[in-house]
């Protein structure tokens, strides 16, 4: 029976692993899952997979059916490939549970092209993905190949799907464009829209620089329709393109809070807007600057600014003014158009918003510039809030042709397993080695259809390592999600991945003798970036966090001492390397917790499109762990906020922060909620909350998920493209 052919009847693991979420005597029945993965191998696996029992001859049967490239295996000799393999295999992987067998199969396995069989198994993925990455240097692969099947390393989705397949889409996971205010980048952005959904994951475009609806086009006043015409042609295109069919096309559209259309930007997200400018599938984000805090906490009154009358003035696009900087100048100039509302009339917006659908993003902007080592502005983020790198605005004539070229950018991505890179042999050697990978992909990523992302990522080098499994491993440890114990060692480990990235970094500088555009401009380069680290130690002071890292070498101020005078010497390769992705269903394949984030539920539930409900255990529970997994919608959001914070200390990008909060808050969860309201969750708790994060120093804010009374969930909208 092929996979086509399969009878949802006559198979028993969705049955039993249904059963999973049923108690029994009070306890879960964790053996269901197990007795669901071992079906699922006998009845699905076994009997679909076609693999020849010679490795050599099944990679070359792939590669003369056009199903893998065949280049990259020739920088191997074959008796090194044999040996990598059987390597994998004495390695003994197993699936830990039913879900992570299923999601690797179902979506990551290269497939007959008729999808009826299995042409591989999780040892031949990351083979394809170690000889691919390590680019004909064989004690990488050996150490790649090492990190991914002890899955200490996990490249992103995009990336560990695609890798040696000959029919694929791109590695990146996802990219980053700005529209400046002409039609021929609009239309310019539409096609890029459409190419880079195509070919890699999600898009983020800011429209910020358009614009407002009844604008003066060409000197006549009321012309201009303002930015949601363009949102719904960008929806439209993102619906139409897709990665070869194997993944829906996304895209996020981000604009400024001072934008005078910032209202019906928002209103375009409700649930009862016009369908003529409703958006169903795009995503929002919103660009936050401080001002914007400082007017809501006073108050005070709000001014929205023209951003054609912007640029005409400060000769400049609108998102390279610092809105805080100049606001009382752009307020007192007459020849700057201006819009006043209250600043708490869109205060209430933002979270009636978020209550109804989980959007918008928030990106703090000007925190993200404050500490931004990199010379340039940031001026937006991505599908999922965490990559923030510098831009630089492209000028096109009428021909669709670059007068001249600025940069915008593209996502590297990949995710450290905390659980299991801390019970790493060498923690910095696999460190390096996922440097040395994620930087492969960013040199081997030639975007032609978009030459400003091109360019950027040229320049740039830029990767995004980032980290999931938190709440696992600190469960394994008998440690509360977002006690002081879990905040200092979420702490220690993004200081150690932040060290460890910036001595390979600085390596492949030496050796290639090249370092990022303009290096020489950064923080780096003249020291400052270090001085926190030289003169303050990181190391573990509480002695329970201190066993965990006995026999991991944490760096002193010396060592970080050392490593300042090198890079400034010999300077830095990639121009970013930190950043924390969502990490979606790649998580349960590697047996982990998502991202930073609590887990949401013990046995969390998931909509599978053909085949229904399928349950997933939170991994590693057990008797002794079970007390230590709180769900996210009763743990406090400030915990959380707390806990990205206390990583955000060392990541040069940011993070996806998603706050999860029912719909009716525990009783005694925020000190706040007053006895008349019931704790029903309120527009009050998402500002307080979002106050809180901003001044605790969080960069950006993904989804707010609600778990309303009748267990639903509000705000989920996975996003495939750049969960990792």
């Amino acid at each position: 029976m092929s996979l086509n052919n399969i009878d949802i009847a006559k198979v028993h693991y969705f049955k039993l692993n249904n059963e999973l979420n049923i108690p029994v005597d009070g306890h879960i029945p964790l053996a269901k899952d197990q007795e669901a993965l071992t079906a699922f191998w006998q009845e699905n696996v076994t009997p679909n997979t076609k693999i020849l029992p010679d490795v050599l001859d099944h990679l070359t049967n792939l590669v003369q059916n056009d199903y893998l490239e065949g280049a990259f295996f020739k920088k191997y000799s074959k008796a090194f490939i044999q040996q990598l393999y059987q390597y994998l295999l004495d390695q003994h992987f197993q699936f830990k549970s039913f879900m992570a067998a299923y999601k690797f199969y179902n979506q990551y396995a290269l497939k007959t092209n008729d999808g009826n069989y299995y042409l591989e198994n999780y040892e031949l993925r990351v083979l394809n993905n170690a000889l691919y990455f390590a680019d004909g240097n064989e004690q990488l692969a050996q150490q790649l190949a090492d990190e991914m099947i002890h899955q200490r390393y996990q490249p992103a989705t995009p990336t560990f799907l695609n890798a040696g397949k000959k029919r694929r889409g791109e590695f990146v996971s996802c990219f980053l464009i700005q529209t400046t205010d002409d039609m021929n980048s609009i239309g310019r952005a539409i096609n890029s829209a459409l190419q880079l959904s195509r070919i890699g994951g999600g898009v983020g475009i800011t429209l910020s620089n358009l614009r407002e609806a009844g604008a003066p086009i060409k000197g006549v006043e009321n012309l201009s329709s303002g930015v949601l015409p363009v949102m719904k042609l960008l929806e439209d295109s993102f619906s139409y393109s897709n990665q070869l069919g194997q993944r829906q096309g996304a895209g996020a559209v981000y604009l400024n809070v001072f934008h005078p259309d910032i209202i019906d930007f928002l209103s375009a997200k409700k649930e009862n807007a016009d369908e003529k400018i409703r958006v169903k599938t795009l995503s929002l984000g919103i660009i936050v600057p401080d001002k914007y805090y400082e007017l809501v906490r006073q108050d005070a009154d709000m001014y929205l600014f023209s951003p054609y009358s912007v640029e005409r003035v400060y000769q400049t696009p609108f998102s390279y003014v610092d809105i805080t900087k100049e606001y009382d100048h752009l307020v007192a100039n007459p020849q700057i158009k201006k819009y006043k509302i209250k600043a708490r009339d869109l205060e209430l917006e933002i979270s009636k918003l978020q209550q109804e659908s989980g959007y918008p993003y928030i990106l703090n902007i000007d925190t993200v510039n404050r500490d931004n080592p990199i010379d340039g502005k940031i001026i937006m983020s991505n599908l999922c809030s965490e990559i923030q790198q510098v831009q630089t605005p492209s000028i096109l004539n009428d021909k669709q042709e670059y007068v001249k070229m600025g940069t915008d950018v593209s996502c590297n991505l990949g995710s450290t397993n905390i659980p299991q890179l801390m019970a790493s042999p060498d923690l910095g050697q696999s460190v390096r080695a996922m440097t040395r990978a994620l930087t492969f992909v960013s040199d081997h990523s030639q975007i032609d259809a978009v030459p400003s992302i091109r360019k950027g990522n040229k320049l740039s080098h830029s990767i995004g390592l980032g980290a999931m499994g938190l709440h696992t491993y600190l469960a394994t440890q008998h440690i509360e999600y977002g006690s002081p114990q879990a905040l200092e060692f979420t702490n220690v480990y993004f200081m150690l991945l932040n060290y460890w990235t910036l001595v390979e970094s600085n390596q492949l500088a030496r050796e290639r003798h090249t370092m990022f555009h303009n290096f020489a401009k950064s923080q780096y380069a003249n020291g400052q970036y270090f001085t926190k680290y030289t003169q303050h130690s990181f190391a573990p002071k509480d002695p329970v966090v201190q066993q965990l890292f006995a026999d991991i070498f944490v760096p002193t101020p010396k060592d970080w001492e050392l490593l300042q005078h090198k890079v400034q010497a010999t300077g830095l390769y990639n121009q970013n390397r930190l950043a924390v992705a969502p990490t979606g269903s790649i998580s349960y394949i590697d047996d982990t917790s998502a991202s930073l984030q609590p887990i949401t539920w013990l046995v969390e539930e998931r909509q599978e499109k053909k085949n229904g409900k399928l349950y997933f255990p939170a991994p590693k529970m057990a008797n002794d762990t079970i007390p230590y997994y709180r769900s996210a919608y009763d743990t406090d959001m400030r915990k959380v906020i707390n806990t990205y914070a206390a990583a955000q200390e060392h990541v040069d990008q940011g993070l996806s922060l998603t706050l999860f909060i029912r719909s009716t808050i525990p009783e005694g969860m925020y000190e706040w909620k007053t006895p008349d309201e019931e704790n029903k969750q309120t527009t009050r708790d998402l500002t307080i909350l979002r106050n809180y994060a901003y001044y605790k120093g969080i960069k950006s804010l993904y989804y707010v998920r609600t778990f309303t009374d009748d267990s639903s969930e509000v705000g989920v909208n996975e996003c495939e493209s750049c969960s990792i």
